[in-house]
């Protein structure tokens, strides 16, 4: 297996990652509720233009993802999903440093948007 080089190796990553995000008994339905079939093309898009950014160093993205899910119904067992599927893909398509890089940031920003939703919920 090679590393993650490419914006078509992060096309290949987020569009698998999808496929089983929306089929996923516990996170598929979230989805689902917030992005509207006619919707997926640009949220694809919008997260290539994010990994890329992300684990290229590739200018592209700009945004402030958390404010996305500030109010979605969502704890730390979506949170455990969400990674747990995401670093799935990562090893069933990819190996090398920048596979490694994807985990670790789907990890940490998993960690970051649970401790801000936490405190969010706390603080109302």
């Amino acid at each position: 297996m090679n590393d993650i080089q490419s914006r078509a190796d992060i096309e290949l990553m987020v569009d698998n990652f999808y496929q089983h995000v929306k089929t996923d008994d516990l996170i598929g339905p979230i989805f689902a509720s917030r992005i509207a079939d006619k919707d997926w093309p640009r949220h694809l898009n919008r997260m290539y233009t994010f990994w890329t950014t992300i684990l290229l160093n590739k200018p592209g993205y700009s945004g402030q993802p958390f404010e996305k899910h500030r109010d979605m119904p969502i704890y730390q067992d979506h949170f455990e999903r969400w990674v747990s599927l995401f670093k799935a893909i990562v090893d069933n398509h990819f190996e090398g440093p920048v596979a490694n890089e994807a985990k670790y940031r789907a990890e940490l920003m998993g960690n970051l948007f649970l401790t801000k939703l936490t405190s969010i919920r706390v603080a109302r």
